[in-house]
């Protein structure tokens, strides 16, 4: 069957030249995003609920532009100034170049990752022995703590913000050929909005072995993977399929 809609679960790309615009114009198609899922903040609060005391630590871990937000948010609402001498570690290029919305560089001890939660393990283990906090979301990956357990420091996970269904309501009447799914939350949101929903004729494309699971114990048939070693994003692996179903139609 042709396809000739998409709904993308994810806010639409800020970015001009996007691989996503370069399919909708190829193909002739019509993409869509929304975001099943958003993230919401944890109040300074709760924070204190969790007995944590800004304070009382010496560096943070930081896993993503989330994580950077909501520290300094919190930081914000606890009337907490943040020290100079405060030691980052970050988990990418992309999470320390974002640390500078807030930081000035030069002045911070920033320590950077290559790109998963498990590089930074020579950099945390040469700090051993200061206080680590990593705020996070409540669905944090179990590689973070998989990885500070083993180098045995002194560390302290809290949730700075949590991630939420969003309300879908207003789709309920809206039809399309392809919904592109990221994570196992977002094919939660789709139930929790439309408990009935009936796959039918519609295509399911998956992003990770996660989400794929999730889909699948949701019995969702999954006519689109990705990554795969000839697809490594959902835009190839999208584009791969929308070449074969729109053959010569």
């Amino acid at each position: 069957m042709k396809v000739k809609t998409i709904l993308v679960s994810q806010p639409e790309p800020k970015v001009e030249n996007s691989p996503y615009f370069e399919l909708q114009q190829k193909h002739k198609i019509k993409i869509d995003f929304r975001p099943f899922i958003h993230v919401e903040g944890v109040n300074a609060k709760e924070i204190r609920l969790q007995k944590i005391d800004l304070n009382h630590y010496t560096a943070i871990i930081l896993t993503s532009r989330n994580a950077v937000d909501h520290f300094f948010r919190v930081a914000d609402e606890m009337r907490y100034k943040v020290p100079e001498g405060l030691k980052y570690f970050c988990q990418s290029e992309a999470v320390a170049f974002y640390l500078q919305k807030y930081v000035v560089y030069r002045k911070r001890k920033i320590y950077v990752g290559a790109k998963d939660f498990a590089d930074l393990s020579p950099l945390i283990k040469k700090y051993k022995d200061e206080k680590f906090l990593l705020p996070a979301s409540d669905q944090l990956n179990a590689d973070a703590p998989i990885t500070l357990n083993s180098l045995k420091v002194d560390w302290t996970q809290a949730v700075f913000y949590k991630t939420v269904m969003s309300d879908l309501s207003d789709l309920a009447d809206v039809y399309y050929d392809v919904l592109a799914f990221f994570s196992p939350t977002g094919i939660k949101s789709l139930f929790k909005n439309f408990p009935d929903f009936k796959q039918n004729d519609t295509r399911i494309a998956v992003f990770g072995s996660t989400t794929q699971k999730e889909a699948l114990d949701y019995g969702l048939r999954i006519d689109i993977l990705a990554p795969t070693p000839e697809t490594p994003s959902m835009t190839m692996a999208l584009e791969k399929y929308i070449s074969e179903a729109n053959k010569g139609k």
